[in-house]
């Protein structure tokens, strides 16, 4: 497994992750993951994951990075405490090392929010904060709303097919180092199995590529994305056997043709 740096933290995290969303595969992917250097977890109070998760990393907590998001409900300064406390709580852990706002509320003031993420620091609850879903607009805001403490990651859906961070998100992050964390690198599994595949020029190219890399197409959907500066990628798999296939999608790089290929039939 190959690692990359969170923002500008010095804290090195996998550039293949694993993630929870309409997770129900026990402890044992998520286990085998973590086994295969895939230690970040990202789960979500929304997801309802947390205690699976918990369950999963007993007894390998020093060798996980624990993500997880609050609720954009609960960005009010004493109801974002009681949410990263209830998480803790189903996590059954004392610090989470990777806090996000799960969506921007333009109800509540970002600064409040962004003070309440602080004292979470401050306090030893959480190591570092980032959000989820945001806009270059709405990072900027948040960025602006802290005092002490750096945005060092925004979590947003990307991959082949799903490109629009392209234009003016991943530059940003770029400029301001700031990690992307992909979500839904494979759309939903539509470019991991070749039986479901479209008979459209994206499928045949990726089909092709797999080819000549002696990969399968999941592999290259995921290595497609981390050719990208500052992403990361955290698929989510309920079993052992997919989790393998998709920690194989790192240590090795598609070529610049083939990305530009990739390029090229998946279309922004």
């Amino acid at each position: 497994m190959e690692y990359r740096e969170l923002g500008s933290t010095g804290e090195m995290v996998p550039e293949i992750g694993l993630g929870t969303w309409k997770y129900s595969g026990g402890v044992e992917p998520l286990r085998k993951g973590i086994d295969l250097g895939a230690n970040l977890i990202d789960t979500a109070e929304m997801y309802k994951t947390e205690d699976a998760v918990g369950e999963a990393i007993k007894g390998l907590r020093n060798n996980v990075f624990l993500a997880t998001k609050v609720l954009g409900s609960n960005l009010r300064h004493d109801a974002l405490l009681r949410a990263a406390e209830k998480s803790l709580e189903l996590l059954n852990d004392d610090v989470i090392d990777l806090y996000q706002i799960h969506w921007s509320n333009p109800s509540v003031p970002i600064i409040e929010t962004m003070g309440a993420m602080e004292e979470l620091v401050d306090r030893g609850i959480v190591r570092y904060i980032g959000v989820s879903n945001f806009s270059v607009a709405e990072m900027q805001e948040a960025q602006h709303a802290m005092a002490n403490y750096p945005l060092v990651s925004n979590q947003v859906l990307y991959n082949l097919k799903r490109r629009q961070i392209e234009r003016d998100l991943i530059p940003y992050c770029v400029d301001n180092s700031i990690t992307v964390i992909a979500y839904t690198p494979l759309a939903d599994g539509s470019l991991s199995a070749k039986s479901r595949f479209r008979s459209g020029q994206g499928e045949s190219t990726l089909e092709q590529v797999a080819k000549e890399v002696d990969k399968t197409p999941a592999q290259v959907a995921l290595n497609w994305c981390l050719s990208r500066p500052n992403v990361i990628v955290i698929p989510k798999s309920n079993s052992v056997e997919r989790t393998i296939e998709n920690c194989d999608a790192s240590g090795w790089s598609l070529s610049s043709d083939q990305v530009q290929s990739l390029d090229a039939a998946f279309p922004q």
